[in-house]
């Protein structure tokens, strides 16, 4: 239950903070994005159409060259023509190589990484305060050993571990179908699953543990000193009990603040994997990136859509984290295992 004056805090930092209101208005329009896709996008993201490849998004034009017969003097000749090629209202974003709707792409691709950001955050901070607390409270070589082992983690590059396990275990993924198209609210071309790359999440949440590791044991050795700590082992109550009632209460505040950053850096993290082909998942950005890049030239759309649509969403929960660290605890430092 949150507290009143916490509520108030919120209230009173939301109100001053204009980039506060920034960063909640781009979150929510990248949540409506991804969850409402199939009812959103004007077409389905696997749809293929050669003859409406590499479209310009809407307000530009774009040049190509196309090779035609003409006969000339009674001889066949082929002739090369740059031809311009012009947007669609069908297509605001634009298409790619392959004809496909980039809007639409950029739309459910949303749903990849914000699930692979929050279920694996989610993880992360499962693990992590586990092993902090269980260091911070215990103490001695409790705390050396699992210290040790999170310091030998933070040796190795989040990207360059993150391949080594995909590398290790394989690229599994797993399907969850689409309400939307389940009750047959979205159009039937729409796909039927959301597929998540399994692994991808898994390998985040065991790379980025370590940062909620080390805010769990801060504030577990700050508060088992405390006087109504001692109070409570003086009148028999079990370390079960006092971490459930003291220490993970007292830690929640900094271990929200750094979870909401997080977020950000595993969506980055996924996009990464995704570019590099470690995914496995045919709906990210990162994917869509990395399909793109070749036309960078031609067709920058393609790239730069998804792109734009990862700036977004990570410059939005960053100021959503700086407005929960300036409202619930302005002492904590900047903090990040991206």
């Amino acid at each position: 239950m949150i507290s009143p004056r916490t509520l108030r805090n919120l209230r009173s930092e939301l109100s001053d903070s204009l980039l506060a209101k920034v960063g909640i208005v781009l979150v929510l329009l990248i949540l409506v994005m991804a969850i409402f896709a199939p009812l959103l996008a004007p077409h389905s993201p696997t749809d293929q159409d050669l003859d409406r490849a590499q479209l310009p998004p809407l307000g530009f034009s774009a040049t190509e060259n196309q090779t035609t017969q003409e006969t000339v003097d009674g001889e066949v000749k082929i002739v090369e023509k740059e031809v311009t090629v012009n947007a669609t209202a069908s297509h605001p974003l634009g298409t790619d190589s392959l004809g496909r709707d980039v809007l639409s792409r950029t739309m459910f691709g949303a749903r990849t990484s914000l699930l692979v950001g929050l279920l694996g955050t989610g993880m992360a901070v499962v693990i992590g305060v586990a092993v902090g607390v269980t260091a911070g409270y215990y103490g001695g070589r409790v705390d050396d050993a699992l210290m040790r082992m999170a310091d030998v983690m933070l040796a190795f590059p989040s990207l360059v571990l993150a391949i080594a396990l995909i590398g290790l275990w394989g690229q599994a993924s797993f399907e969850i179908p689409d309400p939307f198209v389940v009750l047959e609210i979205a159009p039937e071309s729409m796909p039927d699953d959301v597929v998540l790359p399994g692994t991808v999440i898994v390998v985040v949440a065991l790379v980025n543990w370590v940062w909620f590791a080390r805010v769990a044991r801060g504030e577990a050795l700050s508060v088992r000193g405390e006087e109504y700590v001692k109070a409570s082992r003086s009148m028999g109550a079990s370390d079960r009990h006092i971490i459930l009632r003291h220490i993970l209460p007292n830690s929640a505040t900094p271990i929200l603040v750094l979870a909401t950053i997080q977020i950000a850096a595993v969506i980055l993290l996924e996009s990464a994997l995704s570019f590099l082909g470690f995914s496995g998942a045919q709906l990210s950005w990162g994917f869509d990136i990395a399909q793109g890049r070749q036309y960078l030239s031609s067709s920058w759309w393609i790239a730069t859509m998804p792109g734009l649509a990862i700036v977004t969403a990570v410059v939005g929960i960053n100021l959503i984290g700086d407005w929960l660290r300036d409202a619930l605890d302005p002492g904590i430092g900047g903090e990040g295992g991206a």
